[in-house]
């Protein structure tokens, strides 16, 4: 007999079996002579993992066939750390190149391993570009895509008269003097909420082409121009082709009305190339703190 069923007494025919072995953990049925096991799972946790990672040496965050990803990596070794199958879930989709200094990931896992635990164990095994900051076991119903409020990209340039050999993989390199404050003014019409479709990805499957921007700034550090964008929603590619408009836009004096007009033609060729990926990070995923309030 099956080791699940021992110590149990059998009844009369679709009677209940009472497992003396397993408690509440186990329930069965008899049916015309056949005995149907089924095993109650065990509690399952919540763990959200805060991820830092440099994206140069990946094809984005997303698991791809026949590439490698940032995704599919974490996933494998949650895996062999729990001796079990782990989904992993993205807050966000970035691209092959970006990086993140605040990517949020979480899993379903019935691993009685602590929170510090997920995250030594990780970063023991994971390549050196990918770090866990934090784990933390948080609300059954928090999910790392779905209960974000918003997320903050930040884009980074070096604009000074020679490279980096440095920042070669972490900063667009742009020669040209940089008028900032132009870059500044241009930023700040995209606050708001409106139509963003002019820097949305040709071939996005996405519908709904509004998102909310809550902050959209440009600033000067030296040889380094940042520039910072917040919003509850982001379309395909649309940081990159914003960055890529106002960079061609920069120079000229009527820059703004040029930005606005290509707000309101709605399409993605009227807006300027895509800036490269190397200077563009995902810098943190916002919720809201309940839902991200610690298990004890």
């Amino acid at each position: 007999m099956n080791q699940e069923i021992e110590n149990c007494w059998r009844f009369s025919s679709y009677n209940k079996i009472s497992l003396a072995s397993h408690g509440s953990e186990t329930r069965s049925w008899a049916k015309s002579g056949f005995l149907f096991v089924h095993k109650m799972a065990s509690p399952m946790r919540n763990i959200k993992l805060t991820i830092e990672y440099e994206g140069t040496n990946y094809h984005g965050w997303q698991i791809q066939q026949n590439a490698l990803s940032i995704q599919q990596i974490i996933q494998d070794a949650l895996s062999k750390i729990t001796n079990s199958e782990v989904t992993l879930i993205g807050a966000g989709r970035t691209d092959a190149g970006v990086h993140a200094l605040g990517q949020v990931a979480n899993f379903h896992t019935d691993s009685s391993m602590p929170p510090d635990a997920f995250q030594k164990g990780l970063n023991s095994t994971l390549p050196k570009d990918i770090v866990i900051l934090k784990a933390e076991e948080v609300d059954d119903t928090f999910h790392s895509r779905y209960s974000a409020i918003s997320r903050v990209y930040h884009y980074t340039i070096l604009n000074r008269d020679y490279p980096s050999a440095f920042a070669r993989n972490l900063a667009y390199f742009v020669r040209r003097h940089l008028n900032v404050s132009n870059m500044a003014a241009m930023s700040e019409i995209l606050v708001g909420t409106m139509d963003f479709s002019s820097f949305q990805r040709t071939g996005s499957s996405r519908e709904n082409p509004i998102c909310t921007m809550s902050e959209a700034r440009c600033w000067r550090e030296g040889d380094f121009v940042y520039l910072r964008f917040e919003a509850d929603s982001f379309l395909r590619g649309m940081v990159r082709a914003i960055v890529g408009t106002i960079l061609k836009l920069n120079q000229k004096p009527d820059a703004i009305a040029y930005l606005q007009e290509i707000l309101d033609l709605r399409n993605r060729s009227a807006a300027a190339s895509s800036a490269p990926a190397r200077g563009l990070y995902l810098m943190e995923v916002k919720y809201l703190s309940h839902l991200c309030a610690i298990k004890s």
